[in-house]
């Protein structure tokens, strides 16, 4: 195994530093070839660096928090941890960036300094649009990758092209899925259904993304039958949200139903590791957090109430992800990438 670092921003999400703390002990246990740089106030990083070999620390005095604006953040705290992580990528004193901090000052800093890659587009070089991107449990037992998950609510149809295309590197490299089958989210599976931007999104989808298999619906982000489904970020932030809600709902009903009598309580007892197993799998704490593709640089961004599973979890994702060499597989997918 490849010896590899990766910078962890001890103070982005809702938990307290030491969840995070915790989280990285566990990735360093679990890794023996992983070294980690810890970013944070020095009363933060400093004792627990000291305390472990393969930890070292990055001072980061300012902290973003997620109520801030994340641009003007990114803008005005340049020595914050989420800044000082994105930077260490940039100068190459890390393979990757996790952070459970604002999604927006994540993919703020992650444009502003890891950069993103550039295209050839009518003789002008253009910077892409990073996409957020995370792969979700499916009912064929397998996993679908959604694209764009939130970083971009307005787009062009060339920006989602290149989202499914980068989703599709992902799938490819991360999951080891071969011929990844593309789908473009729309409300009908019918090649002329959706709104007018998914109907212009179509055909450039048909001319330039391997793979693609038509449009797909809202279900078929759990059935299965599509590896990566597609979308601008406002359509895919809601449809994540959706299913996050529909599933706590379901856990909590299904949490009720048992509990309201001796019968069920029986029954909950006897089904206790399904149904902690099926928590497990909704929760995303086993995959740790979304990628920003484009970029070039690992960073990862994990959801703000963040355990220390997860944290372990998207730190050795962050680092799987580096050994993989996922940065050049995403360039080699979009072609003319400068």
């Amino acid at each position: 195994m490849d010896k590899v670092r990766v910078c962890v921003d001890a103070v982005g999400g809702d938990e307290k530093p030491e969840v995070v703390l915790a989280g990285i002990e566990a990735a360093l246990e679990a890794d023996a070839d992983l070294d980690v740089l810890v970013a944070g106030p020095e009363e933060v990083v400093a004792g627990f660096c000291s305390a472990h070999d393969r930890a070292e620390a990055l001072v980061a005095p300012e902290v973003i928090t997620m109520e801030d604006d994340p641009i003007q953040a990114v803008m005005t705290r340049r020595r914050s941890s989420i800044v000082l992580g994105c930077r260490a990528v940039k100068k190459g004193q890390a393979d990757g960036f996790f952070s459970a901090g604002s999604t927006g000052a994540v993919t703020a800093a992650g444009t502003a300094y890891v950069t993103p890659f550039k295209v050839e587009l009518d003789g002008r070089r253009s910077a892409i649009r990073p996409c957020l991107t995370n792969a979700l449990p499916n009912r064929a037992g397998g996993l679908t990758v959604l694209c764009d998950m939130g970083a971009n609510p307005d787009v062009e149809p060339m920006d989602v092209v290149r989202f499914a295309q980068m989703g599709a590197a992902y799938a490819s490299c991360v999951l080891g899925i071969d011929g990844p089958r593309v789908g473009l989210l729309s409300n009908g599976t019918e090649d002329h259904k959706g709104s007018a931007f998914t109907q212009s999104c179509f055909p450039l989808m048909a001319e330039n993304v391997e793979g693609f298999a038509g449009n797909c619906e809202g279900t078929d982000l759990t059935s299965g039958h599509f590896d990566v489904v597609v979308c601008d970020g406002f359509a895919g932030n809601v449809a994540l949200k959706s299913i996050e809600g529909a599933a706590k709902f379901m856990m909590q009903e299904l949490k009720s139903g048992l509990m309201s009598s001796v019968r069920g309580k029986v029954a909950a007892l006897l089904m206790k590791p399904v149904l902690r197993g099926l928590k497990r799998k909704l929760s995303g704490d086993a995959k740790g957090g979304a990628v920003l593709l484009g970029l070039r640089g690992v960073v990862m961004i994990g959801h703000g109430a963040t355990s220390v599973e997860a944290v372990k979890n998207g730190t050795l994702a962050c680092a799987a992800a580096a050994r993989q060499g996922l940065v050049d597989r995403v360039a080699d997918s979009m072609g003319a990438v400068a």
